[in-house]
């Protein structure tokens, strides 16, 4: 008697449950911003961070991303503003005083304001995306803020009116505006994510971590990050309404109060730096006084070749043509583990002013029109924001609007230059990358299976092909794929056709 073998089916392999998700891309930048907690070469004259090296596999890790995923990198619009800087940066790099020196400095440019904040803006794919990169900046900004007030409180800091008082954190005295750009960053993102509507708990843990970043950025004694920080602050504030940013604003004094009446952090130099920014045009000291010279000359430069400039890297080639005598040779550094130093003045410390000088009008139109319309789309997309999202877009805006002020006053120089890439990356994909649709694409939900097209959407059975397509939402879909996959495995036979029928059509569009 024989037996007929029932015909053979193939096994049945579920799609993974929500425990097997993989880790957000993201993390490779909260690698970059955590590798500026080392201290690199203490004592020396500086050089490549290896914060700049991870900035670069970052870059190459989003492209073997795109070409595995095989989806269009970046909406129509985010590629125009971050692409808008590249034909004067290339213009200039032609017009540099060598082919070296053409070729370093548009590297350097193209990596901090158009390649790492592309792969940013691609990179962070929802919500929670920019709340780790966010707490992340405020965990440096805590760190490095601890090691400036014990620098400050030992008087093992850098040398600041000949006395080793001035907080530098990790970067050494030949970097004096790193410990500055990272707490003003930190203190930036934590105020941020204070003015949302997350749980109440996070809303306080942030707001203390913002009171306790004022100490370390006081100590720095950076006029410029002061100015950048309340500027942000305030435009914070005023993005997240009126009556919270009265409410706000008698929290900070009373905490001034408190810092400088009760703690006696008001000492005679910090006093004395503070005053010095009303006296800025009638008693100007030497530095403000370089910084002017420095400004004639950018000015000058910029009127010898007013479309292209003198070409990248050329301020320091022409910086003694055009400077006047009131110049002086250079600053002198020391302190923090480090030997005297006298390190030469070879930028206008202004960021308009350079891009002026060695890119000429063609230059700063280009970068002015990209950062005018992050700004204004940026603001925009807060206004028009749920309550749910408002806290990622005042991070954005917040970290933006204290770039801009800061390139009054400095430029682009040192290992913290990888987290203004940073900033103008998260200020990207708020603005033109999909953040600030409010819950209608990928990027900005929490979790939830997004439906909709553009950028950022994705998910199961979306269509979207923008920054961080096959977001959470592909998780969701991937998730009720494998509910109907053990609801068909228990009916067995025809039922688990019936259910691998339908998770493939879940499946349309899978999570990458």
């Amino acid at each position: 008697m024989s037996h007929a073998l029932p015909p053979h089916r193939p096994a049945h392999r579920c799609p993974p449950g929500p425990g097997a998700r993989a880790l957000p891309p993201v993390l490779a930048v909260v690698a970059v911003i955590a590798l500026l907690a080392v201290e690199f070469a203490p004592g020396g004259a500086g050089g490549p961070h290896p914060a700049d090296a991870a900035s670069a596999l970052v870059v190459v890790y989003c492209a073997a991303r795109l070409a595995r995923d095989r989806r269009r990198p970046l909406t129509r619009a985010a590629a125009l503003v971050l692409a808008l800087p590249v034909a004067g940066i290339a213009l200039a790099a032609l017009h540099a005083p060598s082919p070296a020196a053409g070729l370093t400095g548009l590297g350097r440019y193209l990596q901090v304001f158009v390649l790492l904040p592309a792969a940013v803006a691609l990179l962070v794919r929802e919500r929670r995306d920019v709340r780790l990169l966010a707490w992340s900046l405020v965990g440096l900004a805590l760190w490095q803020g601890a090691v400036g007030v014990h620098q400050y409180a030992t008087a093992t800091g850098a040398s600041y009116q000949g006395e080793p008082v001035r907080a530098v954190g990790t970067f050494g005295p030949q970097d004096v505006m790193g410990m500055a750009t990272v707490v003003s960053l930190g203190l930036v993102a934590a105020l941020g994510l204070a003015l949302g509507h997350a749980p109440v708990r996070q809303r306080v843990v942030a707001a203390g971590c913002a009171v306790a970043l004022l100490p370390p950025l006081a100590v720095s004694f950076s006029r410029g990050a002061w100015i950048a920080t309340a500027v942000a602050c305030v435009a914070q504030l005023l993005l997240a309404g009126v009556r919270r940013a009265l409410v706000v604003g008698a929290g900070v004094a009373a905490c001034a109060v408190v810092l400088v009446g009760g703690l006696g952090l008001g000492t005679a130099m910090l006093q004395e730096r503070l005053d010095s920014i009303t006296r800025v045009a009638d008693a100007p000291d030497q530095s403000v006084t370089d910084r002017y010279a420095l400004w004639a000359a950018a000015g000058d430069m910029w009127r010898e070749r007013p479309l292209t400039g003198v070409g990248l890297k050329g301020f320091p080639e022409h910086r003694d043509t055009h400077a006047s005598l009131a110049l002086s040779s250079g600053s002198d550094t020391e302190g923090a583990g480090a030997a005297f130093r006298r390190q030469p003045l070879l930028s206008p410390h202004n960021m308009y002013l350079l891009i002026l000088a060695e890119q000429g009008l063609t230059g700063l139109l280009a970068f002015a029109g990209s950062w005018l319309a992050l700004l204004v789309c940026g603001v925009r997309g807060v206004r028009r924001s749920g309550a749910a999202a408002r806290d990622c877009g005042l991070v954005a805006c917040g970290l933006l609007v204290w770039q801009l002020t800061d390139f009054a006053y400095a430029d682009i120089g040192g290992p913290s230059t990888v987290l203004t890439a940073v900033s103008l990356g998260l200020a990207a994909w708020w603005a033109v990358g999909g953040g600030e649709d409010g819950g209608a694409a990928g990027p900005v939900t929490d979790g939830g299976a997004s439906a909709a097209s553009g950028p950022g959407a994705g998910g199961g059975g979306s269509p979207a092909t923008g920054p961080g397509a096959g977001g959470e939402g592909g998780d969701r879909a991937t998730a009720g794929a494998a509910g109907v996959c053990r609801e068909g495995a228990a009916a067995g036979g025809a039922g688990s056709l019936g259910a691998r029928s339908a998770g493939a059509g879940t499946r349309e569009a899978p999570a990458r």
